[in-house]
């Protein structure tokens, strides 16, 4: 059987990391760049990780999506700020049998690729993964790295773990990425809510890291009542999502060193958050089927007020505005 060839869209934290991994494992990965193409195209990729530190000198770089060759499976790891680039993106790199893989945050991701390609050529992918990137081409893994992998249905039916999924899960695999197979996106997709929802809201509202929100016992409640929301949400789509889960994200959490949230790194450098994605459609979802969810809801308005006034004011406006508070402070 010929091997699957790979390209990975976004060669940032994420797709850098995981897919660096596949190129070093002698998977053909072809990489997406922007503002790093130049670097990595010289240098290669730079990864710093807990798993074991390693430097790829020559690897697969374009800048323009047109100049590609047709892949077997496209990794999709930009942030869905971004989406709008998608139908420019994948008619060019994806294979005529291929899938895409939707290595990204929130809720309803997939329906927006759906559109694009197909609902037959679409699956997700749930990255619990802690890492950043620190530099053009750098890559600072700190922990965990699992990829839970699930088919994707129109309807939001369970589809079970389907043949593509176990042929993607040994690719990776291979690569030494540890991987899930789940039967059902949706309640995979809500699972991870629970940890993104409470963790990337509350590291940009409260400007803390992770382990600063766990040590102050009212904010660690703030963090646990809000899970308890997410878990409401999950079952207003009739997902269940067991007590015990809540219970392994804080703990797993606890262990896991500090740790600066994607949204945190976004809104510090002045960039859009994946409020839509995390946030908003999950509280339409939750809202059509007649459940409030008033701790989230009034996190996402706090957010969006932050959002907008970080990345869309004139800056001497917002220089005024927050002379203004220290003013009055």
């Amino acid at each position: 059987m010929k091997a699957r060839t790979y390209a990975i869209i976004g060669t940032g934290a994420l797709g850098g990391f995981y897919g660096a991994l596949l190129a070093r494992h002698g998977t053909e990965t072809h990489f997406l760049a922007h503002s790093d193409y130049a670097h990595i195209r010289r240098h290669g990729l730079r990864i710093d990780s807990s798993w074991g530190s390693f430097n790829l000198p020559k690897v697969h770089v374009w800048k323009h999506p047109r100049d590609m060759p047709r892949c077997d499976v496209v990794a999709v790891a930009l942030k869905t700020t971004r989406n709008d680039l998608l139908p420019r993106i994948l008619p060019h790199v994806l294979a005529d049998e291929g899938v895409v893989l939707i290595l990204q945050n929130g809720l309803g991701v997939e329906d927006e690729v759906a559109r694009i390609v197909g609902p037959n050529r679409v699956m997700g992918g749930l990255c619990f993964l802690c890492s950043n990137k620190v530099g053009p081409g750098h890559i600072r893994h700190l922990d965990y790295g699992t990829i839970a992998l699930a088919d994707y249905d129109p309807k939001g039916r369970p589809m079970g773990i389907t043949p593509r999924m176990k042929l993607i899960g040994a690719d990776l695999k291979t690569a030494g990425i540890p991987v899930q197979l789940s039967r059902d996106l949706i309640l995979a997709r809500w699972k991870k809510l629970v940890w993104n929802i409470p963790y990337n809201g509350l590291s940009v509202a409260l400007r803390a890291t992770t382990d600063k929100l766990m040590a102050h016992p009212p904010t660690r409640e703030l963090v646990c009542d809000i899970m308890r929301e997410v878990v409401r949400g999950a079952a207003a789509e009739g997902r269940r999502i067991p007590r015990s889960f809540v219970r392994k994200m804080l703990d797993d959490t606890d262990r896991m060193p500090p740790y600066l949230t994607s949204m945190r790194i976004d809104y510090d450098h002045h960039r859009p958050m994946e409020l839509g994605a995390i946030f908003g459609n999950p509280l339409r979802r939750t809202r059509a089927a007649g459940v409030e969810l008033p701790l989230i809801d009034m996190l996402y308005r706090q957010l969006c007020f932050l959002d907008y006034a970080n990345t869309r004011l004139p800056k001497s406006n917002s220089r005024r505005m927050a002379a203004r508070v220290r003013a009055k402070s």
